[in-house]
């Protein structure tokens, strides 16, 4: 059905691979497209509760691809085409995503897995700000995620220096979950997204929108949006199966809604 990704869905869980090995799953214009259909069907799939992003082969993603650019493009114009309708998207994703990084997540790739919510990495996985390497400034996000992620002054290190970033160095610094061995990155990050899968997802979905906006607002705002948001999960079937376990002193068996 695809030509640039694959997708199936596994035990309440949607697992994206980035198809093309061959180029180090480089994106393209139809991979951009592949990725926000995906996106789409899982927003709308009730029995998808949770959204693993990885990579065939060898890399995780290695950002554009550079070989499909020429030199007269509007570079700006591809990144508000292309980019940001798949980045907005992926935002939009009111359930858990979960990057399972498996080699290197370079340009793109690397904004790509810092949109995710967690992201599990293989000891042989590394992180890199390749932009300036070839004169460019981070996109898809990147200057958006990073410095929420490691703080400023580091962000700004990691985007001017573009050194690439071991899996144990990126845990150090809160960009990676979990680090694991190479021949576990499959079982390790199914294991995570069942745990995931099996936790009240409305109420994930409501805290990834108010955090979001968290950065936006001021407390007063702030404390309504937490109100509104409460109200919301209230009135959850997993709400009152959270409260029935608990006075049982039993295992919530949460539906997602």
């Amino acid at each position: 059905m695809y030509e640039t990704i694959r997708y199936e869905i596994k035990d309440k869980v949607g697992w994206l691979t980035l198809n093309r090995p061959e180029k180090l799953n480089a994106i393209t214009n139809t991979m951009n497209q592949e990725i926000i259909d995906v996106l789409k069907k899982v927003e709308n799939n009730n029995q998808v509760r949770v959204l693993v992003i990885t990579g065939a082969g060898k890399a995780f993603c290695s950002g554009e691809d550079i070989s499909s650019l020429q030199a007269d493009m509007n570079l700006g114009e591809i990144i508000k085409s292309r980019y940001k309708p798949m980045m907005e998207k992926l935002a939009q994703v009111e359930k858990p995503v979960v990057a399972s990084v498996n080699g290197a997540a370079a340009g793109a790739g690397f904004s790509l897995a810092l949109a995710c919510d967690f992201r599990i990495a293989s000891e042989k996985a590394s992180f890199m700000e390749a932009f300036i390497h070839i004169g460019l400034i981070p996109d898809s996000g990147n200057l958006y995620y990073l410095p929420r992620i490691v703080g400023l002054a580091k962000a700004l290190e990691l985007a001017i220096l573009g050194e690439k970033l071991k899996a144990d160095e990126a845990k150090r610094l809160g960009i990676v979950t979990k680090v694991v061995k190479p021949n576990e990155l499959e079982k390790e990050t199914a294991a995570f997204a069942e745990r995931l899968a099996n936790m009240p997802t409305k109420a994930i979905g409501l805290i990834k929108r108010y955090m979001q906006k968290s950065f936006e607002t001021n407390l007063s705002n702030m404390l309504d949006y937490e109100a509104y948001g409460q109200e919301i999960a209230g009135g959850t079937e997993d709400y009152v199966e959270g409260v029935q376990a608990f006075l049982a002193k039993r295992s919530p068996e949460y539906k997602g809604y």
